[in-house]
């Protein structure tokens, strides 16, 4: 099952972000590469916030999905921190989702390649041995 995400959909999610944001005293945005990238960008701009190399103590640390955990569960440790993903594929516990996502939905975003998606998502599956 796939989705795609548009970006008046991303739109509407960095001002959702940026509205639960606005009053935390913020260091900066950490965007995890590549999928956070984005997203990072447009918070900075929106509440004018630098963009960080590396996360640090109060920062704002995004990503465009969580799925397992590893990849965020990597940054848990950092003091302060405030945890943003656009999709989540599990109820969120100590991290913030825009949207919950079914296990096996598949979310096309709109800078990513459309006509290459396919190759992605079977390459995904694959690595995983899910399908």
């Amino acid at each position: 099952m796939q989705r795609f995400f548009t970006w008046t959909e991303f739109d509407n999610s960095v001002e959702d972000i940026a509205g639960k944001c606005k009053c935390k005293n913020l260091s900066g945005i950490y965007g995890i590469p590549r999928g956070g990238l984005c997203l990072a960008v447009a918070l900075s701009h929106k509440l004018n916030l630098k963009i960080l190399d590396n996360p640090l103590k109060d920062s704002l640390i995004v990503d465009d999905v969580y799925e397992t955990g590893l990849t965020l569960e990597s940054y848990k440790h950092i003091e302060g921190a405030c945890f943003f993903v656009l999709f989540s594929k599990k109820e969120p516990t100590w991290w913030n989702t825009v949207y919950l996502s079914q296990k096996m939905e598949w979310i096309i975003f709109p800078w990513e390649n459309r006509q290459k998606y396919h190759e992605d998502e079977s390459a995904y599956y694959k690595k995983r041995g899910l399908k």
